[in-house]
């Protein structure tokens, strides 16, 4: 949640413009609270040794989708919904896996998850930042 998060906050802010587009909501006022509070609820349950894998289906869809949704943002932005969708869409599927990948070596380091945790989630948050900076 924190990529819709971070671009729902670019598009209110007046970063990138959405405006005239399908996905204007993603500027709306309220978006970005919305986002932020669901994005604080996954920070939070990511921690959780009962939350489900980020690779089963459920997980792995709802990712899919908000990396569509995200990307698709992005693309309206500049003219290019249908490419900023494909390029959410494997950017979000990257990320599931290299992030599971990633955490799962770092938790293996440090010989907990905790720490491993954190560091992706700061990893989320300052990539999120620079990729929506950059529009």
């Amino acid at each position: 949640m924190m990529a819709p998060a971070v671009v729902a906050w670019g598009a209110a802010l007046g970063w990138f413009d959405v405006s005239q587009t399908p996905l204007a909501f993603m500027g709306y006022r309220w978006t970005p609270w919305v986002f932020s509070l669901l994005a604080v609820v996954e920070l939070i349950t990511d921690q959780l040794p009962s939350t489900p894998s980020r690779k089963v289906p459920m997980q792995f869809a709802a990712r899919l989708i908000m990396g569509a949704l995200t990307g698709a943002t992005i693309g309206a932005s500049g003219g290019s919904l249908i490419g900023g969708l494909i390029a959410g869409v494997v950017g979000a599927a990257v990320g599931t896996f290299g992030g599971a990948a990633a955490r799962g070596k770092l938790a293996a380091a440090f010989g907990k998850d905790t720490p491993a945790a954190l560091i992706e989630d700061a990893v989320a948050i300052i990539g999120a930042l620079i990729i929506v900076g950059a529009v």
